[in-house]
């Protein structure tokens, strides 16, 4: 006599009853294990000294010789104003500091859970593979545009609290007005935060590929700095033109008047084509990776 088997607690899926995968891994579950990390901590802390360190700087190595020089740059007219100073934060660490801080945040967020043995497990939650991917890749963007922002505003406030809230003084010698400035910095940090997200998603790629996260950050923070030495050589003409570093400082042009959105049109454009494809690849290559090893 056969006995009638109860599959009521069983989806027609083969999934137990009540289990949705777009419930597993929360985005603000994800957030909050990357942020409790020292790594994470330590570069905020870090985004928030160094406009402090930078203030102390310029007020330490003000002299007569430098008040007297009539060149305009960035450097020379960080002082005029709060923006001004923030335009200087944002120059100065563009070539190289806020590159490591994407390739951190987006290369370290899988590569060391491979490392510690922890993803084997997390996907044992169930949590789909793509969607803990996904996950990863959102929570990665949000810590790393979290801290351009923070390095944006704390240069914003503590430079107007030292040097003022005035206008905008170009390094051409135009005068911007303090509203048209401050959305022209959003701008400049719009532009910049969806610049970076070559490196950082080229970090991701390199994080699904490999179980150190050393090889991953610095991967992609080599692979960048090797294209931004190639950018200088004027022989390779207009193949310059197609590297992830082209427009780099392009963000820049903002300060013209009137803005030449040309080049700043096509970072955009090419660094979101960048982006897309080493995503694409990360996505291709964890779909078929062994993690339960």
């Amino acid at each position: 006599m056969s006995r009638a088997v109860d599959t009521g607690h069983v989806q027609p899926t083969g999934a137990v009853a009540g289990y949705r995968p777009e419930r597993t891994l929360r985005l603000s579950v994800e957030l909050r294990r990357q942020f409790k990390r020292r790594r994470t901590l330590g570069v905020f802390a870090l985004m928030v000294a160094l406009p402090l360190i930078l203030i102390a700087a310029l007020q330490l190595g003000a002299s007569e010789e430098a008040a007297e020089n009539n060149r305009l740059n960035l450097v020379d007219v960080a002082t005029s104003s709060g923006l001004n100073f923030t335009l200087f934060v944002l120059f100065a660490t563009t070539g190289f500091f806020l590159v490591v801080v994407y390739a951190l945040f987006f290369g370290d967020t899988v590569a060391a859970e491979a490392q510690w043995g922890s993803l084997r497990y997390t996907l044992a939650t169930p949590v789909p593979r793509m969607r803990l991917l996904r996950q990863k890749w959102y929570a990665a963007l949000v810590l790393s545009v979290g801290a351009l922002l923070t390095l944006a505003v704390v240069g914003l406030v503590a430079g107007g609290i030292a040097f003022g809230f005035e206008a905008i003084q170009t390094p051409v010698g135009v005068t911007l007005p303090q509203g048209e400035g401050l959305l022209r910095l959003a701008g400049m940090v719009g532009y910049l935060a969806v610049h970076l997200l070559v490196v950082g998603t080229l970090a991701f790629w390199f994080s699904t590929i490999t179980d150190a996260p050393l090889a991953a950050v610095g991967g992609a923070v080599f692979t960048m700095f090797v294209f931004a030495i190639l950018d200088q050589v004027e022989q390779l003409g207009s193949i310059r033109d197609w590297f992830p570093t082209a427009e780099e400082f392009a963000w820049t042009d903002l300060l013209q008047t009137p803005v030449d959105s040309g080049d700043l049109f096509r970072g955009v454009v090419q660094s979101l084509v960048y982006a897309a494809v080493f995503t694409a690849l990360a996505f291709r290559h964890f779909a078929r990776r062994d993690v339960t090893s």
